[in-house]
């Protein structure tokens, strides 16, 4: 990275010196997972010497041409150059010499040769040459793997436009649509030099600044929409990673093997540095594994029946179902309880309902502390993604009566608007949900007074509006409450209809007030709410696209908060569910 930023936290970069003493052969498929857990040990040494030898392919002097005075205010580091034999070279413009560079590399797939070009970020003076780099090449897909900023560092110009279009050299560019994923934006650019030509750029925007993304899930997604072009900051550290994921998937395919070291070592040859840290060493074999263990589970709609049918076909009186494989895999979601510590401290324990489901960490709801006591930014509720936004959800469970204050702080404290309960206040003569709204009139809970202003029953849920008021401060909010009436207190509802109708109500709801987290709860916080958050997520997925991944969808959610979804008969009814709202609403009208 740029020696003008400010000190990292530690990363073990990888040095350039070979270790030639020591073969690595390519790991056959069947033998993947042992081979992760055995390079995993002791801290990632065995992936760390690995990368140690990868780095021996380094030629310093087949970089004559980037170097060269003319070229060198073009390379954002001076130290990540091409190599002349396989950069990417411009036609020259009007006769000037230095024209036809760019810093970037033609890249080979596993089969493919030049599958990829590997670029830098543009910077100001370069997003000329970029495009026409874009141009002559006949690129469609740009990959970008970057943030423009990284912790106030300038990562990447932003080469294209907003709104309408630019000129940039002699390409003209238009932005004609633009769609915000949780992972990743897609735009659609028009560019013309003599004619036309459709570009699309994938953005993915869920790389930490440092270090690799937590789960391999959302890059493996991301991976499927690429095909060309492909430009981080440097062009080496995310660019290679993203590389050898997408080759060593092509060899698993045509050979039932990977051979990460192999292709690594062959790819540097034509760029340096294209892995530079161990932790993208590791990602790569954990995006791999995954790759391997859980497969392609992206469903088209149309496809969706048949695929309900194998899940609950089975061919012997003994066999397992397809639906309860699917499931059992889900529940080898490792359950993080080391990152859990805040939770579990002895003075959050009380306010846990259910004491196997804790909120991580990592993505804890945390309130402001009281002040004067300790111990007070503490309640069980994760936040959790959704199909276009990042902690979009807010899953919680039902408050107990000495969380109740802490739940109304919560709402004031991140301007929630949306609240939808999944649960009776009592079920099977067992409190599940402290009540913590007025039946009438108002009710004060410590700093907090809630209001009753309207109590509306629609046909499977009950929709209250209230009024929240911070009493130390005199200021209000609005605040709808979905009460659902249709879920059983044993198994799951008899239909999807309901489920279909309240999602569609709280989306018009958030269309209305912004979109601030949604609160979401049952009674522990993790199984009727992780089925209305997953099934949110799906339906918003297969209203844009037309897509579903309801195996993914769940892990992903197990990953966040443990047991989200924790029965099988709850990942059917996710499936039933799109199924019923495939069936009701084919042209997708009335959802919208």
């Amino acid at each position: 990275f740029h020696a003008a930023a400010a000190p990292p936290p530690p990363l073990v970069l990888l040095p350039r010196s070979p270790s030639p003493s020591k073969r690595y052969f390519p790991i056959p498929l069947d033998s993947l997972e042992e081979e992760y857990r055995i390079r995993s040990a002791d801290d990632g040494k065995l992936f760390r010497e690995d990368g140690l030898c990868t780095c021996g392919f380094y030629f310093s002097s087949h970089e004559n041409w980037a170097s060269r005075e003319h070229n060198r205010e073009k390379n954002r580091y001076p130290n990540i150059l091409p190599y002349d034999h396989s950069r990417v070279v411009l036609s020259h413009l009007d006769g000037h010499l230095c024209s036809d560079y760019i810093n970037a590399s033609y890249i080979d797939g596993y089969k493919e040769k030049n599958k990829f070009i590997a670029a830098q970020g543009p910077k100001p003076e370069t997003v000329a040459d970029f495009w026409q780099m874009i141009w002559e090449q006949k690129t469609a897909t740009i990959v970008m793997l970057t943030n423009l900023k990284e912790r106030k560092e300038e990562k990447c110009y932003q080469y294209w436009p907003e709104k309408g279009c630019w000129m940039y050299g002699n390409v003209r560019v238009a932005m004609e649509d633009a769609t915000v994923l949780v992972d990743y934006t897609i735009r659609k650019f028009c560019i013309q030099y003599v004619t036309p030509r459709l570009v699309t750029q994938l953005h993915f925007t869920s790389w930490p600044d440092f270090g690799v993304p937590f789960t391999p899930i959302g890059m493996l997604k991301f991976l499927k929409k690429v095909k060309r072009s492909i430009h981080p900051t440097a062009g080496v550290g995310r660019t290679g990673t993203f590389i050898v994921i997408d080759s060593m998937i092509d060899m698993m395919h045509m050979d039932q093997r990977v051979d990460v070291f192999g292709f690594v070592s062959r790819i540097r040859e034509q760029r340096c540095q294209l892995i530079q840290t161990d932790m993208q060493y590791s990602f790569i074999y954990q995006a791999l594994l995954e790759y391997y263990l859980y497969g392609d589970t992206e469903l088209d709609v149309c496809s969706l029946e048949g695929h309900l049918q194998r899940l609950h076909n089975t061919r012997a009186p003994h066999d397992r179902l397809g639906l309860e494989e699917e499931f059992r895999k889900l529940t080898n979601v490792r359950i993080m309880k080391e990152n859990m510590r805040t939770g579990n401290l002895p003075a959050n324990m009380k306010k846990n309902r259910v004491l196997q489901i804790i909120p991580y960490d990592f993505n804890r709801v945390i309130l402001s502390v009281k002040r004067g006591q300790e111990f007070t930014d503490y309640i069980n509720a994760s936040f959790i993604d959704g199909y276009r936004q990042k902690d979009y959800f807010i899953a919680t469970q039902g408050p107990l009566s000495h969380t109740v204050e802490d739940f109304w702080r919560m709402v004031w404290e991140w301007r929630c608007h949306s609240i939808v309960t999944l649960t009776e206040l009592k079920e099977r003569e067992q409190e599940k949900c402290f009540q913590y709204w007025p039946s009438e009139g108002s009710a004060t809970f410590g700093d907090y007074t809630v209001e009753l202003t309207g109590d509306t029953l629609c046909e499977t849920f009950t929709l209250k509006d209230m009024v929240l008021t911070y009493r130390p401060e005199k200021q209000s909010q609005h605040v709808r409450h979905f009460h659902f009436h249709g879920w059983p207190e044993i198994g799951i509802p008899a239909e999807g209809r309901g489920m279909i109708d309240i999602i569609a109500a709280v989306q018009r709801q958030q269309q209305q007030s912004g979109n601030r987290p949604i609160i979401v709860h049952c009674s522990a916080g993790a199984g009727r709410t992780g089925t209305f958050i997953a099934l949110s997520t799906i339906l918003e997925r297969v209203k844009a696209e037309g897509l579903l991944d309801v195996f993914q969808t769940v892990k992903s959610l197990r990953m966040q908060r443990p047991h989200m979804v924790q029965t099988v008969e709850q990942y059917d009814f996710c499936y039933r569910v799109v199924q019923d709202f495939v069936d009701i609403y084919s042209d997708y009208a009335n959802f919208k």
